[in-house]
This record gives C-alpha cells, structure tokens and sequence, in this order.
C-alpha cells in the first residue's frame, strides 16, 4: 500500500501528496496521482478541490 503525506498549507490547502479516491456528493469518483489541493477556506468553486480564492479573500488558517 502506497503511503499518503498530508500537509497543511500555510493559509492554504490541504496537500495530499499519493493517489487517492475521492467520493464526491453525487457518488462520483475521482482518482487523484501526485498532489492534490483540497480547499480548507470555503471560497473555492471547485470543492472539495482547491482553485486558490484562499488568496483573493485572505484566509488565514
């Protein structure tokens, strides 16, 4: 089994560095190699995925 890294960015995302399935709302499944962003500020219009309004709207977290 492949190790995950998980890393949280400094007033950004969450970074999962390996593959990994996410299991979205509607039941669809994405397969996700390397590094994945996932939006931890709320802004982003790509959830779970993060597109980087953490930037426009300061989030510090």
């Amino acid at each position: 089994m492949e190790n995950i890294k998980i890393t949280v960015a400094e007033n950004g995302p969450l970074l999962v560095n390996g593959t990994c399935e996410v299991t979205k709302i509607d039941g669809s499944i994405d397969i996700k190699e390397k590094v994945t962003a996932f939006c931890r500020c709320g802004a982003s219009n790509n959830k779970p995925y993060c597109d980087g309004e953490h930037k426009k709207n300061n989030f510090v977290g």
